[in-house]
């Protein structure tokens, strides 16, 4: 699998496949989500957990306490005004990962993983903390963040020191103090997939209600980086749009002949069409000014 880029993919978005290396790990325990979560976060019944194993205890005990919706509400809002502030696609996901380790309770790391097409996996993190448990997954391309962006499901392990799907991960979540895990799917329509991973200390997972918070923060993030990743394309399309002016009042061609220039341009460049765009208009000012 293609090293990931680091910047310090359940709604209707086309099923993707992600290649993995490696043995492939036992089949996992599913269990159906409760109609008091599916009701709670609006998700549909249909969606799946991946546990931890038979032993592994179920996620939403009935004694566990949903999370306060005012609670809930607050942590929306100031994710929505984060994330639809960044400045890129690159630093809302850094915003995304720094927001949800510090808005979900006992997560010691959080990262997000967005994997588009044609190109290697986008990684923003909450920080250095825990790094060789991310590292070593991406290296082998088989991990509980690829496995949630491939099946489409929130992937839990209650320990990852003795989980047997990923033996790969024990040495380096031992060493960096990491046992539990929930990792949960994360599409932006049209464009990518993905997952966001707690990351815990303690042995056990996550604690029900907190993945309840979680899950609630990534479906609204979902949303948000979709419109982020609309404003990019119309930003894109008015600079491409600018430099074809440019090119037409410069040779006097017509308007196909200045896209074919670009293309063209792009291609023997090995730059994308965006980038040449922008190269031509600052050319263009600098000799405006001279």
């Amino acid at each position: 699998m293609s090293a990931p880029q680091r910047s310090t993919g359940r709604r209707s978005a086309p099923r993707r496949t992600i290649a993995a290396t490696g043995a492939t790990p036992p089949s996992p325990t599913r269990l159906t989500v409760s109609s008091r979560v599916s009701s709670s976060l609006a998700v549909p019944p249909s969606v799946t957990f991946t546990g931890g194993g038979p032993e592994a205890a179920d996620p939403y005990p009935a004694e566990a306490a949903d999370p306060h919706p005012v609670e809930i509400a607050g942590l929306l809002h100031e994710l929505t005004s984060r994330l639809l502030g960044a400045d890129d696609m690159a630093h809302a996901l850094d915003r995304l990962a720094d927001f949800g380790a510090r808005a979900v309770p006992d997560t010691l790391r959080c990262s997000v993983a967005l994997i588009g097409e044609g190109g290697p996996p986008s990684l923003a993190t909450s920080g250095p903390q825990a790094q060789a448990v991310d590292d070593a997954q991406y290296a082998s391309g088989n991990g509980p963040a690829l496995e949630a962006a491939r099946t489409r499901a929130v992937v839990t392990a209650t320990d990852l020191s003795t989980d047997v799907r990923w033996p790969h991960l024990a040495e380096c979540a031992t060493t960096d103090g990491v046992r539990g895990v929930a990792s949960i799917p994360l599409d932006v329509q049209r464009s990518a997939v993905g997952s966001v991973s707690f990351f815990t200390e303690r042995p056990g997972g996550m604690d029900p209600e907190h993945l309840l918070t979680a899950m609630a923060l990534v479906n609204q993030a979902e949303v948000l980086l979709g419109e982020i990743q609309r404003r990019e394309s119309l930003h894109e399309g008015a600079i491409v749009d600018r430099a074809a002016g440019v090119i037409i009042a410069q040779r006097g061609c017509g308007v196909h002949e200045a896209y074919d220039v670009l293309r063209d341009t792009s291609q023997r460049l090995g730059l994308p069409r965006e980038a040449v765009a922008e190269r031509l208009i600052a050319a263009a000012a600098r000799n405006a000014e001279s």
